[in-house]
């Protein structure tokens, strides 16, 4: 199944500013409870709730095709990690410099503890995620 993208400038702001966070190697990962979950399932052709994905990669990784590549990178390895996510969040995945020439299981591994750490992972009871509605 195709990955739902964060499209709006603010809900990436939103993660940055109040998700859930994990900084590894590299990926930084940020987790937020998505308020418009419900909409979205009533929208979905299975009726699923599901999580938005948002894959952001800066011109510090290097040029057009090294930043592609890192994106391509990021999805491979998110694709298998998926189905064991709790659903109706905003995932965000920021790459970082050393991502560059990294094999989408270095990276997958990566992500399974980032998300393990933060409590997503289905069966395993979770830290308190801040809701969206929280502003500071």
């Amino acid at each position: 199944m195709k990955n739902i993208a964060i499209k709006e400038n603010h809900l990436y702001q939103k993660a940055y500013r109040n998700g859930k966070r994990f900084v590894g190697k590299y990926v930084a990962v940020y987790v937020l409870r998505d308020l418009a979950a419900g909409r979205l399932r009533k929208a979905h052709p299975e009726k699923k709730t599901v999580n938005r994905l948002g894959i952001s990669v800066s011109k510090a990784i290097g040029s057009a095709v090294k930043r592609n590549r890192a994106k391509r990178v990021i999805r491979a390895a998110y694709d298998p990690l998926r189905d064991r996510l709790k659903t109706g969040f905003l995932v965000v995945i920021s790459a970082r410099t050393a991502i560059n020439g990294q094999k989408s299981t270095a990276v997958g591994a990566e992500l399974d503890t980032a998300f393990n750490k933060l409590g997503m992972i289905k069966g395993v009871p979770s830290p308190s995620l801040p809701d969206e509605r929280k502003t500071t």
